[in-house]
């Protein structure tokens, strides 16, 4: 059963990387037929899919659609862009607060947020707006791995380890992710300031968004409150956080209906939910569940603890860079819920505290993304932006920012997780 739990995960592997329109109805199928074929029992269904995970994104998603359809994300960046003397600290700011944004929105929103911001400019002044939307797309995915809701890495992952969203800016007296990745976003901007040292064409202020509805910021901002709230409480059911974000789009939904007396506004809020990312990781997380069941997720700890020696230095370091690589080129949902679990029998193993090759594994997987157009959804969507534009960005543009801006953050992140979690 293993021989061929392990053929049909490598086929699985393979097909999500040939067809990527098609990997969500890949992973299920392959999930379900793990179940057919007895590989994940089907009384193990329930308990293989992480629920909490799947409400928080959902739930997530439909706040943030409002949120964006509001138009304060447009508000913000204008105020921010009022007070830029030109274009080169025009694009950091817009790129800084692209990352803040991305902290606590999905990459690709923040993206779609900010992008149009810097097309305006760029259409204004006469100048390509590639360099400064690749700097905004790089800089949103470096900013996932900052908290809990970030990305759908840092979703699974604090399911994975227990983790609160305060524990993101503060573990055990230690200095949280949070800041680290701020740290590594500071000196991959230095980068950025070089880059654009040229650029100093003055920018005329244009007229401010105008925002007239401003419940779903409260939404927002409610949200993370209350995710706040619950992380010191130490009994609470599993999916506490997912009901709370769901419940707080639930909320929204109905003010939507009501506001508009029409149910127009809900549908366009749903249709903004990525049913085929939930699809995705409902399907990776039985196939994942399978290969627990069948002692596949042990053997491949064991194996990297051989190649490693029992060093974890030497674990860790392959594990960050090892997951930079591979997520340059594949997505890196389904490679960090294949390895979390790893990571955990790897952690038990050699009777150390998992922590270190947990955050180890976000900062390669989540910042590793940024190395190429394909590596991560924001990438991809700066990219089609830019086409629809009229602008085909050539793979070594891209590369030309997104390499030097990666390999400085994963530095500085992969230094720092060593020292304070070593």
């Amino acid at each position: 059963m293993k021989i061929v739990a392990l053929v049909l995960f490598a086929v699985t592997y393979v097909l999500l990387l040939a067809l990527p329109k098609w990997r969500a109805y890949i992973a299920a199928y392959v999930g379900f037929l793990f179940m057919c074929l007895g590989i994940l029992p089907w009384e193990n269904f329930a308990s293989a899919i992480d629920w909490n995970v799947l409400m928080i994104i959902a739930g997530t998603m439909g706040i943030v659609a409002l949120f964006i359809e509001s138009k304060m994300p447009a508000l913000l960046a204008d105020l921010l862009i009022s007070k830029m003397p030109n274009v080169k600290w025009a694009v950091i700011a817009l790129s800084l607060f692209a990352g803040l944004i991305s902290a606590f929105v999905d990459n690709v929103a923040t993206v779609l947020m900010v992008a149009p911001i810097a097309l305006s400019i760029s259409k204004k002044l006469k100048i390509s707006p590639v360099p400064g939307i690749i700097a905004i797309a790089v800089a949103s995915n470096l900013e996932g791995a900052a908290t809990l809701v970030g990305d759908t890495t840092s979703i699974m992952l604090g399911s994975e380890a227990g983790m609160t969203f305060t524990d993101f800016f503060v573990m055990d007296g230690k200095l949280g992710m949070f800041w680290i990745v701020q740290i590594a976003a500071v000196a991959a901007t230095l980068y950025l300031l070089v880059l654009f040292r040229k650029d100093k064409q003055k920018i005329e202020h244009s007229e401010r968004t105008e925002v007239k509805d401003f419940f779903p910021s409260f939404l927002l901002i409610a949200m993370l409150a209350l995710l706040i709230g619950v992380s010191f409480i130490k009994e609470k059911p599993d999916v506490t956080a997912g009901i709370i974000c769901m419940g707080l789009m639930g909320v929204g939904l109905v003010y939507t209906v009501i506001r508009r007396r029409n149910f127009t506004g809900v549908k366009e809020t749903v249709k903004e939910i990525d049913f085929k990312t939930l699809l995705l990781l409902s399907g990776i997380f039985m196939i994942i569940g399978g290969l627990d069941a069948v002692g596949i997720i042990k053997d491949i700890s064991d194996l990297l603890v051989k190649a490693s020696g029992g060093n974890v230095f030497a674990l860790y370091s392959l594990l960050v860079w090892a997951s930079v690589v591979i997520s340059a080129f594949i997505d890196n949902i389904p490679y960090v819920a294949t390895m979390l679990p790893v990571v955990t029998g790897i952690a038990a193993t050699l009777g150390i505290n998992p922590m270190v090759l947990y955050l180890g594994l976000l900062s390669g997987a989540t910042l590793g993304g940024n190395l190429t157009p394909i590596g991560a959804s924001a990438n991809i969507t700066a990219v089609g932006i830019l086409r629809k534009e009229g602008y085909e960005v050539k793979t070594w543009q891209f590369m030309k920012i997104s390499v030097p801006f990666t390999l400085i953050a994963v530095a500085v992140g992969y230094g720092l997780v060593w020292a304070v979690y070593a």
